[in-house]
């Protein structure tokens, strides 16, 4: 049997230019530079950002040409997926609102064409508004 893990550590995007990237996801996401990981802000280094709450971390590479992720998707409770699926359409990035019977998910892309998904499964909490 293997040891455990505990979680991910963070994801790697890639980006034409990490700088800008950072500053898209932190107004449009909310996330921000982790300053203890600056030192690793080298030519080929990550710029690592992180959400409000510290458990998500994206590190952010720059490269010229490169495939977009199939999908990062971002987990949240239903009265905060009501408030997001508002502030995606505010942005106007919002590509769609699905309701998978056990889940709520919404879908969008950054603007280095990695989708995003926000997903929810208090399903209940967003029926009451959307059906």
């Amino acid at each position: 049997m293997p040891p455990q893990l505990t979680g991910f550590d963070h994801i790697h995007l890639y980006v034409t230019d990490k700088h800008i990237a950072a500053n898209w996801y932190a107004e449009n996401l909310g996330f921000h530079i982790v300053d203890s990981l600056l030192p690793w802000d080298t030519a080929n280094g990550p710029l690592t950002i992180e959400d409000e709450s510290k458990q998500i971390h994206l590190a952010l590479f720059e490269k010229e040409r490169f495939s977009p992720l199939t999908a990062i998707a971002f987990k949240t409770n239903g009265k905060d997926f009501l408030a997001w699926k508002k502030h995606l359409e505010s942005l106007n990035i919002l590509d769609r609102c699905a309701d998978h019977q056990l889940a709520w998910s919404l879908y969008f892309h950054d603007p280095y064409g990695h989708s995003h998904e926000i997903t929810t499964y208090q399903v209940e909490t967003v029926n009451e508004v959307l059906k």
